[in-house]
């Protein structure tokens, strides 16, 4: 009989507001890390909004918040997070700059959502790497922070220790990729059905490109065969068979994919399949092999090859670490 293993503590994550926030901001980290799984399992973050200012807070929508932390609870978190910042990309505090260095050099993982990322460029931490930012901004982003690679094509970067987004709701893809990597995938599903929003989208800021036109009986067969093709991961899909399938050109397959998820099939696919791989390896105790064939890798080399890669860890020690009937990793 296993015996019952002590619950973790809980992850500090410090959320960072000021004068003037947009509230939805706000709420993107304090919802994805403070919603309850569902599982039985006691609180896995501990969440304080904290605040350069002292007093109540303005907000843009009329009315105001009191943090109850000052920026001296960056010193012990886990996680920090700058959920956003002021429209006009001014320049941030020098004391708000310091606390967000000290956080990052004693190893805290350090988040900019949307427009939060001018506070992160400016303080040094995205020198010489990639980062997202809301699209309407990053022209501005690049000329402020030429050290600083921007990319207007993706929802979230993932440097490791630092991490960025797009604009306003490529806050909550980014805060659940991070959520699914502490606590694995299945608790992220939970989390993000919860929030009634898909656990995991592929594509960039492309996708959000207004589309005024009604939805055609054509692009719902295209929406089922997507559908398909992710509960069969296992076979052997060829963009003809499924192109096909849609009632669709190759070549019109093949434009509407990329304009419907902002990625390639080929990369979509291996998306499916690792949360397939995941599923399986935190439900179940079916061999790597088996995992493999039925996630559509064929082989257990080749998903052990695709785990190291994506997720810097083996199948083994994924199930090892994210089990559901065991408590949360610390």
């Amino acid at each position: 009989m296993r015996k019952n293993l002590p619950l973790p503590a809980a992850r500090k994550v410090a959320i960072i507001a000021f004068d003037g926030i947009t509230p939805f901001h706000l709420s993107v980290p304090c919802l994805v890390f403070g919603t309850d799984a569902g599982d039985g399992a006691a609180a896995r973050f501990e969440l304080a909004v904290c605040a350069v200012e002292a007093g109540p807070l303005r907000t843009s929508a009329g009315f105001a918040i009191a943090p109850e932390s000052g920026l001296a609870a960056l010193d012990d978190a886990d996680i920090v997070v700058m959920p956003a910042w002021h429209d006009d990309c001014r320049s941030a505090p020098p004391v708000l700059l310091d606390a967000l260095r000290r956080a990052h050099a004693r190893g805290a993982r350090v988040v900019g959502l949307c427009l939060g990322a001018f506070p992160l460029a400016q303080a040094g931490l995205l020198d010489g790497r990639t980062a997202a930012t809301h699209w309407a901004a990053a022209d501005a982003f690049a000329s402020l922070y030429p050290k600083v690679q921007v990319n207007q094509e993706v929802l979230y970067v993932d440097q490791g220790d630092v991490l960025t987004s797009a604009g306003v709701a490529a806050g909550l893809d980014c805060c659940l990729h991070l959520l699914r990597q502490l606590c694995g995938a299945e608790i992220a599903n939970r989390v993000a059905r919860r929030l009634l929003i898909a656990p995991h989208r592929d594509g960039g800021q492309a996708q959000f490109i207004e589309r005024p036109l009604p939805v055609s009986h054509s692009e719902g067969r295209f929406a089922q065969v997507l559908d398909w093709v992710a509960r069969h991961p296992q076979h052997a899909h060829s963009i003809d068979a499924l192109a096909e399938r849609a009632a669709m050109s190759r070549r019109n397959f093949t434009r509407h994919f990329r304009q419907s998820t902002g990625t390639s099939f080929k990369q979509w696919l291996l998306n499916q399949r690792m949360a397939h791989a995941q599923r399986m390896l935190e439900s179940g105790d079916a061999s790597i092999e088996v995992v493999a064939q039925e996630a559509g890798f064929g082989t257990a080399l080749s998903l052990r090859q695709h785990f190291r890669t994506v997720l810097r860890t083996s199948p083994s020690a994924y199930r090892k670490l994210f089990r559901s009937d065991q408590p949360a990793a610390a």
